[in-house]
């Protein structure tokens, strides 16, 4: 049936992810871009429009090319074939049960194999790296008592940028015991216990910034000049900073590459090394692992 995929498209981001699975934002965003791109290839390369695909153009030899044209003409690597595959995939598992008429067609496009990528080392930072750091940090500016709670917060709660990024202040609770509750991939809840420093930087950077209010309670914790949630790139330019100037304080304590997931990965480390068991590492921060 012609425009059966346009169909059948919507009702997987609309229904589907967002309301039987409830994926993550971050998740819809990956999915879309690479529908985009399925669309642009058999644009460019089928001379299909967007208005004439159909389910019967979706077969494992078109994934396939598509793949291979993702890595022969844009250049992208294993990880973000594979990324785009989990995309894929995930359609296709919907597709099984939409169209069972055509389920061999959406198994063959579900047996196409992921490809093994290289394990990149883990960069982290010594508990000295971390604390030279955060000294480069100025308190006597506004911006920078917010950046000291927020590189403070992100390390001590080894919490991913974007679990950073969606904190409120109703995400805290800062009366004992406490902790901050973030929400990962999947939406999935954890609470974290916070150290008594990082507790009294909160309370005094929210008291600076009204975020002690009941009103303000589900604003975004840390802001930009706008009064808006900051960004991945954002917080990483924040860091870079600090991370910068440190450096040429004492470049054996600052590896060479340093991402605000490095503080997650020093987190876990340092728990390591103080002797914390393996289970509540995990539990901590969940995926880690």
């Amino acid at each position: 049936m012609k425009n059966d995929f346009a169909k059948y498209l919507t009702s997987f981001f609309q229904e589907y992810l967002s309301g039987e699975r409830g994926v993550s934002p971050n998740t819809i965003r990956s999915y879309s871009n690479t529908f985009t791109l399925l669309l642009n290839y058999m644009d460019d390369i089928k001379h299909l429009k967007a208005d004439r695909l159909s389910l019967e153009h979706i077969t494992k030899k078109t994934v396939l090319n598509f793949l291979d044209w993702l890595q022969n003409s844009r250049k992208c690597g294993n990880t973000t074939r594979n990324q785009r595959l989990a995309a894929l995939h995930s359609f296709s598992k919907y597709m099984q049960y939409e169209d069972v008429q055509h389920l061999e067609q959406w198994q063959e496009i579900l047996s196409i194999k992921i490809r093994k990528t290289e394990k990149k080392s883990v960069n982290y930072l010594t508990v000295e790296g971390i604390k030279l750091i955060l000294e480069q940090i100025p308190t006597n500016t506004k911006s920078g008592r917010r950046d000291l709670a927020l590189l403070a917060l992100l390390y001590d709660s080894g919490a991913r940028v974007q679990e950073l990024i969606d904190l409120t202040p109703a995400s805290l609770h800062l009366n004992k015991p406490c902790y901050v509750t973030l929400f990962g991939k999947g939406c999935k809840k954890r609470i974290v216990p916070l150290q008594d420093k990082q507790i009294l930087l909160l309370q005094k950077y929210m008291l600076e910034n009204g975020l002690d209010k009941d009103s303000r309670n589900l604003c975004p914790l840390f802001a930009n000049n706008r009064g808006e949630k900051l960004t991945n790139a954002g917080i990483t330019y924040i860091l870079n900073q600090y991370v910068n100037n440190a450096r040429k304080i004492n470049p054996e304590l600052i590896p060479d590459k340093i991402s605000p997931h490095c503080l997650r990965h020093s987190k876990a480390m340092h728990l390591l090394q103080a002797g914390v068991n393996l289970v509540y590492i995990r539990d901590i921060l969940v995926s880690y692992f």
